[in-house]
C-alpha cells in the first residue's frame, strides 16, 4: 500500500505479503486520493452536465462583494487528475522524493474544502462568507476546549474530562443566569452567568486534579468519572431547576468592531460576532504567550516533560499541575457557556454533543500547540458547518450521513492525517517525590 521495497527470506522467497509491502501513512492517503481521483474523473461527468457552473458568492454590505463562477465539471476533472497523479506519485515514486510526496498530498488535502463546496453548489449559488462565518462560530467551543486541554496536558495531566467540564458549565451557567436575571436583568445577569459557568468548569477541574494528582488515580478513569458525573448532575439540575423555571433566556448580543467589521469577507467573518467568539482569539493568544514567553510556561513544560528534573530545580510539581488543571477547567467552562448563554439560550441534556472529545482531537491535530490546535478546531468547525450548508443546498445525501461528517473527520485526523503526534513525555504519569 505504500513503498514498494521488496525483501526476501534466506531461501530467496518472500515469506509473507508484509515482506513485499510496507504500509505507511503516505501510502494509505495516496490510495485514498487515487480512488477519489478516479471517482471524480469518471463519475462527475456522468451526473453533472458539462455546461453547469457553481457560483460561490462573497457578498459585502458596501457593494464590494463579488461572485466566483466555477465551471463544475472542468474543475472536478482538474482536481481529480491532481488526486490521481499525486496518489500515484506518493505510492510509487522513490523515497528520495518523500518531501515532494508530502507536499503534493497536503495540497490535495487542502483542495478538499473548495472541491466539496463547488460540487455541492453545482447549478446553484452559495454564500461563502456566511459559510466561513459559521465555520468560525462553530469552531469556538472546539478551539477554547482545545486550549483547556493544552493547559492540562502540557503539565502532564491527561484531560478527557473537557466534555464533562463543558457540560457542567453550560448547565449551571444557565441556571445562574435564569435566577440572577430576576434581580439583574439584561447583560449584568448574562455576565454573572458566564462567571458561574467558568467557576463550574474550574470546580470540576479541581475534582480531576484532586483525584489524579493527590490520589494518583488513573487519569483516564478520573476523566471518565467526571464525564459520567456531569451527565447525571446536569440532567438532575435541568429537571429540578430549569424545567419549572422560565429557562429560555436572551442570548448575548452581537458585537461589530467599528471599521474592521466593514472589511470585505474578513469583516463579516472575524470582526462581527458575540463576546465568547471574540474571547476565543484572546484565549489562544494568551495561551501561546503564557506557554512560550513566561517563566510559568517554561515551568509547566518542564513539569510535563520531566517532573523529577523540575522538582530538582525547586519547582513544586503537584502545585503546578493543580493550577494548570484548574485554569484548563475554567477555560472549558467558558466554552460551556458558549452553548447556552451565547448560542441556544436554553439547556438540553448532553447539549455539548461530544464537542469536548472533538476539542481533544483538535489539540492532538495541533500537536499540543495553540496555533496548531486552532487550525484543527477550524477544520472541525468547517466540517460541522457543512451539515447545515448541505441541507440548504439539498445535496442528495441522507441527512444522517451528513451529520456524521464532524466525527468522520475526527477519526480520519486521528488515524493518520497529522502524522506522528508526540505528547509531553510525562503525560498521564502520577508524580511521587523521591
Amino acid at each position: 500500500m505504500a513503498s514498494m521495497a521488496i525483501t526476501s527470506s534466506n531461501d530467496g522467497r518472500a515469506s509473507s505479503w508484509r515482506d513485499w509491502f510496507a504500509i505507511t501513512r503516505i501510502g494509505i492517503f495516496s490510495v485514498v486520493f487515487i480512488v477519489a481521483g478516479l471517482a471524480m474523473l469518471f463519475h462527475t461527468p456522468s451526473v453533472i452536465p458539462g455546461d453547469v457552473s457553481s457560483t460561490l458568492r462573497f457578498p459585502h454590505r458596501g457593494g464590494l462583494g463579488f461572485d466566483l463562477v466555477v465551471p463544475t465539471v472542468p474543475y472536478a476533472l482538474v482536481v481529480g487528475l491532481s488526486y490521481l497523479l499525486g496518489g500515484l506519485f506518493g505510492l510509487f515514486a522513490p523515497s528520495r522524493y518523500e518531501r515532494v510526496k508530502t507536499i503534493w498530498l497536503i495540497v490535495n488535502g487542502v483542495l478538499i474544502i473548495p472541491t466539496v463546496m463547488v460540487l455541492a453548489a453545482a447549478g446553484k449559488a452559495t454564500n461563502m462568507v456566511s459559510m466561513l462565518a459559521a465555520s468560525f462560530r462553530l469552531a469556538t467551543p472546539i478551539i477554547i476546549g482545545a486550549m483547556a486541554g493544552i493547559w492540562c496536558e502540557r503539565s502532564g495531566v491527561i484531560n478527557i474530562a473537557i466534555e464533562g467540564m463543558m457540560l457542567t458549565a453550560a448547565c449551571f451557567g444557565l441556571v445562574a443566569y435564569t435566577y440572577i436575571a430576576l434581580m439583574y436583568p439584561g447583560e449584568v445577569g448574562q455576565w454573572m452567568g458566564i462567571g458561574v459557568a467558568v467557576l463550574s468548569g474550574g470546580l470540576m477541574a479541581l475534582l480531576h486534579a484532586w483525584l489524579s494528582v493527590t490520589f494518583k488515580t488513573d487519569q483516564i478513569i478520573s476523566g471518565t468519572v467526571i464525564n459520567i458525573f456531569a451527565l447525571g448532575i446536569t440532567a438532575f439540575a435541568r429537571t429540578e431547576l430549569l424545567i419549572n423555571a422560565d429557562a429560555s433566556v436572551q442570548t448575548l448580543r452581537e458585537i461589530r468592531i467599528p471599521l474592521l467589521s466593514e472589511l470585505p469577507v474578513l469583516g463579516e467573518v472575524l470582526f462581527s460576532g458575540k463576546p465568547i467568539f471574540f474571547s476565543m482569539f484572546i484565549v489562544v493568544i494568551l495561551t501561546h504567550v503564557m506557554l512560550y514567553y513566561t517563566r510559568w510556561g517554561l515551568r509547566t513544560r518542564a513539569v510535563g516533560e520531566n517532573p523529577h528534573a523540575a522538582d530538582t530545580l525547586g519547582i513544586n510539581v503537584p502545585r503546578n499541575r493543580y493550577i494548570n488543571v484548574i485554569i484548563g477547567g475554567m477555560i472549558a467552562g467558558l466554552a460551556g457557556a458558549w452553548f447556552t448563554i451565547e448560542t441556544a439560550g436554553t439547556f438540553r441534556e448532553a447539549i455539548t454533543s461530544g464537542t469536548g472529545f472533538i476539542a481533544l482531537a483538535a489539540m492532538i491535530f495541533g500537536k499540543w500547540t495553540p496555533a496548531g490546535a486552532m487550525a484543527g478546531g477550524l477544520l472541525f468547525g468547517f466540517s460541522q458547518a457543512l451539515d447545515t450548508r448541505f441541507q440548504f443546498l439539498e445535496v442528495g445525501v441522507p441527512v444522517q450521513f451528513i451529520q456524521m461528517t464532524p466525527y468522520i473527520v475526527t477519526m480520519v485526523v486521528l488515524a493518520g492525517l497529522v502524522g506522528r503526534a508526540i505528547p509531553p513525555k510525562a503525560i498521564g504519569k502520577p508524580y511521587s517525590k523521591e
